[in-house]
C-alpha cells in the first residue's frame, strides 16, 4: 500500500544543521554523527530550539550513481551564526509533493516511491531536493510519523 500523495504550498523551514556527501542508500550511516553534532551544539544555545524536528534534506545528483549532499538537521526559532560543522540552512518553499508515513523508519523508501510513482504518472518534474520531517519521537514504531517532501519544478 502506498501513502497518499498530496500536493501543499511548503513554507521554508530554518535548520541548524550539518552536511555531509553521501551515497544514496547509505543515510542510515551517516546520519546519527552528523545529528549527534546539532544537538550538541543545541545544548549549549538555550531557546534556538523548542518543539522543532529533526529534518534532512537531500540535494539529488544530477546523474543517477553520484552521491547527494545532505544536510541533517532540527528546526530552530531564529538565525544563529554557524559554529564549527553546524550550520544554518532552510528547506525550500514552494509547490510540493507530499507524502506522510506512518510505522517503522524502514518502511520510509515507500513514501519516497509513492512520490516518484505519481511524478512519473502524472507528468509533473521534481526538482532536485527532497526532505523528511520526523515527527515526536514514540516507543511504539507503528506510531512514528515522518512527512516525505519533494519540491516541484
Amino acid at each position: 500500500m502506498h501513502p497518499h500523495v498530496q500536493i501543499e504550498t511548503v513554507s521554508p523551514r530554518l535548520l541548524a544543521a550539518v552536511g555531509r556527501e553521501v551515497a544514496v542508500g547509505r543515510v542510515r550511516e551517516a546520519w546519527r554523527p552528523a545529528l549527534d553534532q546539532v544537538w550538541a551544539f543545541l545544548r549549549t544555545q538555550p531557546g534556538l530550539r523548542t518543539d522543532g524536528h529533526n529534518i534532512f534534506v537531500y540535494h539529488h545528483p544530477a546523474r543517477d550513481g553520484d552521491p547527494m549532499n545532505a544536510d541533517f538537521g532540527v528546526e530552530v526559532t531564529r538565525a544563529f551564526a554557524r559554529s564549527g560543522e553546524v550550520g544554518p540552512v532552510r528547506t525550500p518553499g514552494g509547490e510540493a509533493a507530499v507524502a506522510r508515513h506512518v510505522g517503522p523508519y524502514d518502511g520510509l523508501p515507500r513514501a519516497h516511491g509513492a512520490i516518484l510513482a505519481w511524478a512519473r504518472e502524472s507528468g509533473r518534474a521534481l526538482a532536485r531536493t527532497s526532505w523528511e520531517i520526523y515527527g515526536d519521537w514514540t516507543d511504539d514504531p507503528a506510531k512514528l510519523e515522518t512527512q516525505v517532501i519533494y519540491l516541484l519544478r
